[in-house]
């Protein structure tokens, strides 16, 4: 079934709408969330909870061209929330490692004068990523937002570990110019 016939089913409050997304997306999202939270119980949970939390959204939104990126979305937070509220070292420091990775690249202030850059902060990064030759972006992608390790990367990729290394340095590089060549200050 494609996204907006599954998208109709949850404006018609259709709970057919929970299996098929099930079905269509389930293992990616469960992958995504254990990923972040290294806990099939956790991950399962998080899973229902992104049905949950998509069932209450739609309506309002329609993600009908963008479903996978809407749920996503969902998990990725939930996920990171669980790691935060039971205080898991590891992927504690997974996190911790990826944010020191970028720190440079993206500034991190929690003010007024920084939320008021977010929309223009979004929009380099949407501009930055599509710039990228595909490869580099998916590389980004898996390692940024979907908090895979380098090992995970190479062998899902068909890439040496240095060789995924070398692209994640070079993207931040060329994050950091990019940022700094749009006049968003660091």
């Amino acid at each position: 079934m494609d996204d907006s016939n599954i998208v109709d089913l949850y404006l018609q409050r259709n709970e057919d709408a929970l299996v098929e997304t099930d079905k269509k997306y389930g293992k990616k999202l469960l992958s995504l969330s254990f990923g972040i939270t290294g806990d099939e119980r956790d991950a399962e949970e998080c899973k229902n909870s992104t049905y949950l939390q998509a069932w209450n959204s739609i309506p309002p939104h329609e993600p009908r061209q963008y479903l996978f990126p809407f749920l996503s979305r969902i998990i990725r937070h939930l996920s990171l929330n669980v790691c935060k509220s039971r205080g898991t070292q590891k992927r504690g420091a997974v996190c911790v490692e990826l944010t020191e990775e970028l720190e440079n690249c993206i500034p991190s202030q929690d003010d007024v004068e920084s939320r008021l850059d977010d929309m223009a902060i979004k929009k380099a990064l949407n501009d930055f990523l599509s710039s990228l030759p595909k490869n580099s972006r998916m590389v980004f992608m898996r390692r940024y937002y979907y908090c895979d390790s380098i090992s995970t990367i190479a062998e899902g990729m068909d890439m040496s570990e240095s060789s995924v290394k070398v692209v994640l340095h070079r993207c931040r590089e060329k994050l950091l110019s990019y940022l700094t060549k749009e006049g968003i200050e660091l």
